[in-house]
């Protein structure tokens, strides 16, 4: 193993504290698969890292109300000079492999929010970045971010905190029935029926 070059395993308790790394601050290449790491991943500033891999951990969209975003912003910020980076096996990546329910274009759109925020990666997982993928991402990588809807359990939360009152898409000052304001006017009009694709079938002598 070369010295610029660090290769973590799990824990005993699969669970890991990445504190230590910042007596490597010269690191290049960081392999911390199979660690059970979720979005709230800290890691020390690391400006040569070019390579990280987080295989198989449970890095997701939303997870604690932590979205991938912050985990990206931060990846971003503490390793300036990253050009490969892997999330295969984490939820975040939808692989048609890992899951049934996602296809190629499932995996496209992470692709292009992934390197909309990291905009100097070459490799992304197993495939090598390409330039008109950058050219998307910089254009609608912004609007690829995948959201979970909220489950039951959060929607009953919502409920709870602002009880009696019942959705409406009117402004405040328009739930007042005396603060009505309406507009009445006349307007003259002639039907005579030239376009009615009704009075097609109907002649003269029977009006």
């Amino acid at each position: 193993m070369m010295d610029n070059t660090l290769i973590v395993g799990p824990g005993s308790e699969g669970e890991l504290s990445l504190e230590g790394l910042k007596a490597f601050s010269c690191l290049e290449e960081l392999i911390v698969d199979n660690n059970l790491l979720g979005n709230d991943l800290l890691l020390p500033r690391l400006p040569h890292l070019h390579t990280l891999t987080l295989n198989k951990n449970q890095i997701s969209f939303q997870k604690m109300l932590k979205y991938i975003e912050s985990l990206l912003d931060h990846v971003a910020e503490v390793a300036p000079s990253l050009e490969y980076l892997s999330l295969l096996g984490n939820e975040a990546c939808p692989n048609e492999l890992v899951s049934l329910d996602k296809d190629e274009d499932d995996y496209q759109r992470y692709r292009y929010f992934v390197l909309y925020k990291l905009t100097n990666l070459k490799f992304l997982d197993a495939r090598k970045v390409s330039k008109r993928e950058h050219e998307e991402a910089k254009a609608r990588g912004a609007f690829m971010k995948v959201v979970k809807p909220k489950t039951d359990t959060e929607s009953r939360d919502l409920r709870s905190v602002s009880p009696g009152m019942p959705y409406t898409p009117l402004p405040s000052g328009s739930r007042d029935s005396k603060s009505h304001k309406g507009v009445f006017a006349k307007c003259r009009y002639v039907y005579y029926g030239k376009h009615s694709e009704g009075n097609r079938f109907i002649r003269d002598e029977q009006l």
